[in-house]
């Protein structure tokens, strides 16, 4: 009788704890759900930093891998030709910007040789830092090279539930992005996060 009940006492130990483990589970599925129900509904923030730099703000989605399989192909085959594999793959982020560059340029005359042939041409030049354009003006046509750099940075950080003045567990994950290119303005970004897992 006495083992029957230890039996009985340890089944429904090792019940109770799979029972603890699939609500915590459960809960924890739940609250990734509801964040990511807020972030589809939730559209990206465009704003200015204090140096005037263009900057946007999201809201994370959290996929797990084969929810990332079903409805992101493309970015797949984008990880792929990276020779990453996507079990490994922490985050997958993607930005896009455009570049507005505007300025009058001086002319000036050159000199060039074309099969012997002297010949004179307008050239023009101009640009600053992050941007430079040159080009020469033809007879019925304009030859120019544009070159753009920039440089994106990104802070990935969680957004606390708020009670009051208590903050207390994570509300929301949010990538902000900034761009330090001042003819750069940015168009779109979104932050994925993949599920964490343990590494062998």
């Amino acid at each position: 009788m006495r083992k029957a009940t230890i039996v009985v006492a340890i089944i429904a130990t090792i019940a109770a704890i799979v029972c603890g483990f699939t609500t915590v589970h459960l809960y924890g599925e739940n609250q990734r759900l509801e964040r990511n129900q807020h972030s589809l509904f939730s559209d990206v923030e465009f704003y200015q930093t204090r140096a005037g730099e263009s900057a946007a703000s999201v809201e994370a989605l959290e996929l797990e891998l084969d929810e990332f399989r079903e409805h992101r192909a493309a970015d797949i085959e984008r990880i792929k030709a990276l020779d990453i594999r996507l079990r490994r793959a922490e985050s997958y982020a993607m930005s896009a910007t455009e570049s507005h560059y505007e300025a009058t340029l001086p002319l000036r005359d050159t000199i060039i040789i074309r099969d012997t042939i002297r010949d004179t041409v307008r050239i023009f030049e101009g640009g600053d830092r992050w941007s430079k354009i040159r080009g020469i003006i033809n007879v019925d046509s304009i030859a120019y090279t544009l070159h753009s750099v920039d440089t994106l940075y990104q802070v990935v950080h969680r957004v606390p539930r708020r009670f009051w003045f208590i903050r207390y567990g994570t509300k929301a994950i949010r990538q902000e992005i900034v761009s330090s290119n001042p003819h750069t303005q940015l168009v779109y970004t979104e932050y994925i996060e993949l599920p964490r897992r343990r590494r062998r």
